[in-house]
C-alpha cells in the first residue's frame, strides 16, 4: 500500500469535507431566517445535485484520460470559487435573483464535492494494493472518517453562522481550502487512475449487470436518506422545536458523526467475503426500521423520542449499508475502469440524492416528517428487490 499518497489523498478529502458540510449548513439556516419556505430551500440544493450527476458521469470518463490528481486538485479549486462566490450575495437583492445566485454557486459546489469525492474514492482501490479485506478496511475508513468530519461541518456551520456571520464564514473556509489545495499540489506526486487504453465515452454507460444493480440501489439508498434529513428535519428542529441555529447543526453534526463512525467501523462487524449476500439483508432492515419510526411518528406515539431513538439507530444501519456499497462497487471493478465505474455509481448517488432533495421540502410543506419518513420506507424496499441478486465473486 502507498501510505503516502493514501494519506494526501484523505487528508485533502476531509478538508473539503468540512467546508462541503459547513457550507451546507450555513446556506440551509442561513436562508430559513431570511424567511425561505421549505420548497425554496430544497430548490438552492437543486443544481448542487444536478451537476454531480453530471460531474461523476463525466468526471469518471475525464479521470481515466488525465488521471485522478488533476480531478482532485480540479475539484478542491472549484470549491475555493464557490465559496468565494456565494460570499458576494447580496442581502438587498430580490428573492427570485438571490434563489437563481445560491442556486449558480451551489452547482459550482457540487461539481467541486462530486470531483473531489470520485478522485479519492477511485484512488483508494489502486493505492491499496492488497487483499479484499484491507480494501474494505480502507475504503470504510476513508468513507466512515469522511462523514464523521461531514457532521463535524454541521456544527461547524452553526457555530461560524453564529459567531462570524455568513460572509467572513465563508471567506474563513475558502482560504482553509485553499491552503489545503496548495498542500495536495506541492507533496502528492503520484498519477492515478489513468486508463491504459483509449476510453471511448460510449464506455460510460456499458457496464456489467452486478455494477447497475448496486448503482440502482444506491439511488434507492440515499434518495431515502436525503428525503429527510436535507430539509425536512433541519426545518422541523427550527420550527417545530425552536432550536437555535447552534442547536440544530449540534445535532445534525452528531447524527453524521456517529454515523461516520459506525461505517468506519464496518470491517469489524463482518467478513467482505460475505459483503454480497449482506447487502439485501441490511438494506431491508433498514427498511423495517424506517416503516417502524413511521408507523410511531403516525401514531404519535412520544413522537419526539421517537424521532431521536429511531433516527440513531438509522443511521447505524444506514452507515453499515453504505460501507458495503463503498467496497462493493470497487471489487466489482478493475484497476483500468475504476474511475469509469465509480463515476457511474455516484451519478447514481447523485440522482438519488437530487430526488431526495426535491421531496425533502415538497412532501415536508404537504405532509410533515412522517410523510418524508413513508416516502424513506418505500425507497429502501425498492433498494431491497434490486440488492437481491447481488453476488461477489470470490
Amino acid at each position: 500500500m502507498n501510505t503516502k499518497s493514501y494519506a494526501i489523498v484523505t487528508t485533502s478529502y476531509w478538508g473539503f469535507t468540512l467546508t462541503d458540510g459547513a457550507l451546507r449548513m450555513l446556506v440551509l439556516l442561513h436562508f430559513h431566517s431570511l424567511g425561505f419556505s421549505p420548497l425554496n430551500l430544497a430548490f438552492l440544493f437543486l443544481l448542487y445535485e444536478f451537476c454531480g450527476v453530471l460531474t461523476n458521469l463525466l468526471g469518471g470518463w475525464i479521470g481515466s484520460r488525465v488521471g485522478l490528481k488533476v480531478t482532485l486538485y480540479a475539484g478542491l479549486a472549484i470549491q475555493v470559487i464557490a465559496l468565494l462566490m456565494l460570499s458576494l450575495l447580496n442581502p438587498s437583492w430580490a428573492m427570485t435573483l438571490s434563489v437563481c445566485y445560491v442556486m449558480a454557486s451551489q452547482a459550482l459546489s457540487g461539481i467541486a464535492k462530486d470531483l473531489t469525492k470520485m478522485s479519492s474514492k477511485s484512488a483508494v482501490k489502486l493505492l491499496v494494493n492488497e487483499g479484499g479485506g484491507a480494501l474494505f478496511k480502507w475504503v470504510a475508513i476513508l468513507t466512515g472518517s469522511k462523514n464523521a468530519l461531514k457532521g463535524i461541518g454541521f456544527l461547524l456551520g452553526g457555530l461560524l453562522l453564529t459567531w462570524l456571520g455568513f460572509t467572513y464564514s465563508l471567506w474563513l473556509m475558502a482560504a482553509s481550502l485553499a491552503i489545503v489545495l496548495i498542500a495536495a499540489i506541492l507533496v502528492l506526486d503520484q498519477d492515478m487512475g489513468k486508463s491504459k487504453k483509449k476510453v471511448k465515452f460510449t464506455q460510460l454507460f456499458s457496464k456489467s449487470p452486478e455494477i447497475n444493480r448496486l448503482s440502482t440501489a444506491r439511488f434507492f439508498l440515499f434518495a431515502s436518506r436525503d428525503v429527510w434529513f436535507v430539509v425536512a428535519l433541519p426545518v422541523f428542529l427550527k420550527s417545530q422545536l425552536n432550536w437555535s441555529f447552534s442547536q440544530v447543526g449540534a445535532f445534525m453534526a452528531a447524527w453524521v458523526v456517529g454515523y461516520g463512525i459506525v461505517q468506519a467501523s464496518a470491517p469489524r462487524l463482518m467478513s467482505h467475503k460475505e459483503l454480497g449476500k449482506s447487502a439485501a439483508r441490511w438494506v431491508g432492515l433498514l427498511a423495517l426500521v424506517t416503516a417502524a419510526l413511521s408507523i410511531s411518528i403516525t401514531m404519535g406515539f412520544y413522537p419526539i423520542a421517537s424521532i431521536f431513538l429511531g433516527l440513531g439507530i438509522f443511521g447505524a444501519v444506514f452507515a453499515i449499508n453504505s460501507a458495503i456499497h463503498s467496497y462493493l462497487i470497487l471489487a466489482f471493478t478493475s484497476d483500468d475502469q475504476v474511475a469509469l465505474n465509480v463515476g457511474f455509481y455516484y451519478m447514481a448517488n447523485a440522482w438519488g440524492r437530487l430526488l431526495g432533495t426535491l421531496l425533502s421540502g415538497l412532501v415536508f410543506i404537504y405532509g410533515g416528517l412522517a410523510a418524508c419518513l413513508w416516502t424513506s420506507a418505500i425507497m429502501l424496499i425498492a433498494a431491497f428487490i434490486v440488492t437481491q441478486p447481488l453476488k461477489l465473486r470470490s
